[in-house]
C-alpha cells in the first residue's frame, strides 16, 4: 500500500481570491478537480490548520496543506485485455472503447474493466496517478463505444483537465435514434439534472445544470435516423437525455427510450458512439484529432436498416430497352427474394 504524501502551500498575491479547489488542481499534483474536491470534502485538506471546502476563497497568507491518503487496494485485477489503441506516445493513450467494457471497476463489474487492462499494460502507474482511475481523463458508459482518452502522467491529466473545464475539448458523436427530428439540424439547450425519482437516472430539470447539445441528422432510414451530435458541456448522459427530450431517443437504451429499449434486438445495446476527440496535446500543445472506427454492431445496424431501405418488396414493373423506341411494360410480377441454393 502507498504511503500518503504530504504538500503545503502559502498563498500570495497572485493566487488571493481563488477557490481552493482551483487553486489545488492547478498545482498538478493531486489529480483532477473532481478528484481535488474528493480530498478536500474528506477532510484531507487544510487552510489554516482546519477543514474547508472546495469553494473557499484563499487569502494572502493562508497556509494551505494537502495530505493524500494511502491508496485502498482495487478490485480490478491486471488482466491481458487487448485494447484497440488509436494513439500513443509517452504522456497520452487513446483507444476505441468496445462497447459492454465498464471503465472503472464497481460493485457487479470487478474484472473486464478499462481499468483492468491499462493494470496489465502498465504495471507501474505514472507518478502521482490515482491508483483507482489510472489518468482515465474522462468516461464513456458501458455501452457506448468510441475514442478515450487516457494520459499516462499526472502533469497531463491536469492539462488535460484543464481543458475539458475551459470546454477547449470538441467532441463528436454518432448516434441512431428512434423516428426523424423536427429539424434537420439545431442546439437543444436544456438543463440537466438528478431525476427526482430515479437516482441512476438524469433529466431535463430547470434547475439543473446547463447543458446544451449541437446536433444534425446525417443520414433517414427505416424508421430511424443517423445522427451527428456535438455536446459542448459535460453532464452525465447529456446526449442520450437531450435526444430523448426532442421525442427521438437513441435505439436500443433502455433509460432514456420512454420504458423500454426501442430498437434492442438490432444492436443489443444503446446506438452511441464517440466518434472523434480534437484537444491540444498536454506536452506541446499541437491540436489533435482522433477518430474512432465504429464497432461492429453499429455497423452492422446500419447496414440492416440501408438494405431495408434499397429492397422494395411486392410488384414492380420493367421496361425493356429497344433501339426503335420504347416497349410496352412487361407484366407486374410478385415475387419473393429466393434464397440461394446450397
Amino acid at each position: 500500500m502507498a504511503e500518503p504524501r504530504r504538500f503545503a502551500w502559502v498563498i500570495g498575491q497572485a493566487d488571493a481570491g481563488l477557490r481552493l479547489d482551483r487553486f489545488l488542481t492547478a498545482q498538478a499534483l493531486l489529480g483532477t478537480r473532481s478528484q481535488v474536491s474528493r480530498l478536500i470534502t474528506a477532510g484531507h485538506v487544510l487552510v489554516a490548520g482546519r477543514p474547508a471546502k472546495p469553494g473557499g476563497i484563499l487569502r494572502t497568507g493562508d497556509c494551505v496543506s494537502a495530505t493524500t491518503p494511502s491508496a485502498v487496494p482495487v478490485h480490478a485485477a491486471a488482466e491481458a485485455i487487448p485494447l484497440d489503441v488509436l494513439y500513443e506516445d509517452e504522456v497520452l493513450l487513446a483507444i476505441n472503447k468496445p462497447p459492454g467494457m465498464v471503465v472503472h471497476p464497481a460493485p457487479g463489474h470487478w474484472s473486464g474493466t478499462l481499468v483492468s487492462a491499462l493494470l496489465y499494460r502498465w504495471p507501474e502507474p505514472g507518478e502521482g496517478l490515482d491508483s483507482a482511475r489510472l489518468g482515465i481523463v474522462h468516461r464513456l458508459d458501458k455501452d457506448t463505444s468510441g475514442v478515450l482518452l487516457i494520459a499516462r502522467t499526472a502533469s497531463s491529466l491536469a492539462a488535460l483537465g484543464r481543458q475539458f473545464r475551459a470546454r477547449e475539448v470538441h467532441k463528436q458523436y454518432l448516434a441512431l435514434v428512434v423516428g426523424v427530428p423536427k429539424a434537420g439540424r439545431g442546439v437543444i439547450d436544456q438543463p440537466i439534472g438528478r431525476h427526482p425519482a430515479q437516482r441512476k437516472k438524469m433529466a431535463v430539470r430547470p434547475q439543473g445544470r446547463l447543458a446544451a447539445t449541437r446536433y444534425e441528422v446525417i443520414e433517414r432510414l427505416d424508421g430511424c435516423s443517423l445522427v451527428r451530435a456535438f455536446p459542448e458541456t459535460g453532464r452525465t448522459h447529456q446526449i442520450r437525455v437531450h435526444l430523448a427530450a426532442i421525442g427521438n431517443p437513441i435505439v436500443g437504451d433502455p433509460l432514456y427510450g420512454g420504458g423500454r429499449a426501442p430498437g434492442r434486438n438490432l444492436i443489443g445495446r444503446q446506438a452511441l458512439h464517440a466518434e472523434a476527440i480534437e484537444f491540444l496535446h498536454p506536452s506541446g500543445g499541437t491540436r489533435m484529432r482522433v477518430e474512432a472506427p465504429l464497432a461492429e454492431d453499429f455497423t452492422y445496424a446500419l447496414g440492416y436498416l440501408r438494405a431495408k431501405i434499397l429492397t422494395s418488396p411486392g410488384p414492380f414493373s420493367s421496361v425493356s430497352i429497344a433501339s426503335d423506341g420504347p416497349s410496352a411494360p412487361a407484366e407486374t410480377a410478385r415475387s419473393r427474394p429466393r434464397r440461394p441454393s446450397a
